[in-house]
């Protein structure tokens, strides 16, 4: 017997871009005659909070997003309706899946083909072209949702969707051999504390930076080798200098939504180093020594989120226990106030909300 479907459900809606959040508790929801081909509805467990959502709801970036608009893009559930004249699903109906920013591709285009799916011209973006998990129950695609293992739990699994598979494909291009120094501004955040126990799992050795004592202790049990707070340093290209023995650092990966922890990297990069730019600043400028860049043989490449294999790997890594994301959670009704310590820089970790 197929899953009971109810009519509506509690959604977290931005009506209009930059307006406040409305929680909604009678926010209509699609029944399986309703869903396209190739479409499932999943009834969600939980989501995480990501500051792409923040970006989203203020509608921020040069790239507009859907109004109204129920954002999140990190949610882990289960699958209760499978469109009509879905052909070859690789999931059914009781699978627990997981949720990308990744909604959707076309699969045929030359991005695609190459496995960067998120480059499709005809993506669909979860939580921003398309809604998201802030809401009980979400459509969305039977070839792109992520099949979640038995023994990871749905929460420790939903910033893994977006946080981890972002860092571990950014590490995973960075042109790092085990026994590298890599640079991780923004150690201590969403994406960087992930980033730490990925760059460990590889074999590298960590340069954490961020502030404050709780991220300082954050960093340093995840395994960081070095820690540098960007308010106490004077100098943090000499500082991550001097902990690599004078050369630089071999790769950075620059998490945070500032310019400033670009134009550090290139100077604190050794002779051909990686400079992996993640984080996205809605409206700064990349500043770089055109000299230096190429005197230095410096390479400077964009890593966006990932692809579905990018996620799989990411949740085979997190499921046997090498990585962990360190989570608070909270209730869909919290999401303003998240979104204000966000905006303060208050949260160590990532926030994970759930429904009831």
């Amino acid at each position: 017997m197929s899953p009971s479907i109810p009519k509506t459900q509690t959604a977290a809606i931005v009506a209009t871009s930059g307006a406040p959040i409305q929680v909604k508790h009678d926010h209509p929801v699609k029944s399986q005659a309703e869903l396209a081909p190739g479409e499932c509805l999943i009834k969600l467990d939980c989501t995480g909070v990501c500051h792409t959502d923040l970006h989203a709801a203020l509608g921020d970036w040069p790239v507009p997003p859907k109004s109204p608009l129920i954002g999140g893009h990190e949610g882990v559930g289960v699958i209760v309706a499978i469109a009509n004249h879905t052909t070859g699903s690789p999931v059914k109906v009781g699978d627990r899946v997981g949720i990308k920013w990744l909604a959707d591709s076309c699969l045929n285009c030359e991005q695609c083909r190459k496995g960067r799916e998120q480059n499709c011209c005809n993506a669909k973006l979860s939580g921003y072209t398309v809604d998201g998990t802030f809401s009980e129950y979400v459509v969305s695609f039977v070839r792109h949702v992520t099949p979640i293992p038995e023994n990871l739990d749905s929460r420790a699994a939903a910033s893994i969707l977006c946080a981890g598979v972002t860092v571990y494909r950014a590490l995973k291009y960075s042109q790092t051999t085990a026994g590298d120094w890599v640079v991780l501004p923004g150690a201590g955040g969403g994406l960087g504390h992930l980033a730490v126990q990925y760059a460990k799992d590889m074999g590298l050795k960590v340069i954490a930076i961020d502030t404050g004592a709780q991220k300082k202790k954050l960093c340093e049990d995840l395994g960081a080798d070095v820690w540098i707070d960007f308010k106490e340093s004077k100098n943090i290209v000499e500082d991550v200098k001097k902990a690599t023995g004078g050369e630089g650092a071999h790769s950075a990966v620059v998490t945070t939504a500032s310019s400033s922890g670009y134009s550090q990297a290139i100077e604190y990069l050794r002779c051909g180093g990686t400079l992996m730019a993640v984080g996205l600043p809605g409206k700064a400028n990349l500043e770089a020594s055109i000299f230096f860049t190429v005197f230095k043989s410096i390479n400077i490449l964009g890593s966006y989120v990932g692809n579905r294999q990018d996620a799989v790997e990411a949740i085979e890594i997190a499921a046997r226990g090498a990585v962990k994301c360190h989570y608070e959670l909270r209730k869909i009704g919290d999401l303003q106030k998240t979104y204000e310590d966000m905006t303060k820089g208050m949260i160590s970790g990532r926030v994970v909300l759930e429904f009831s």
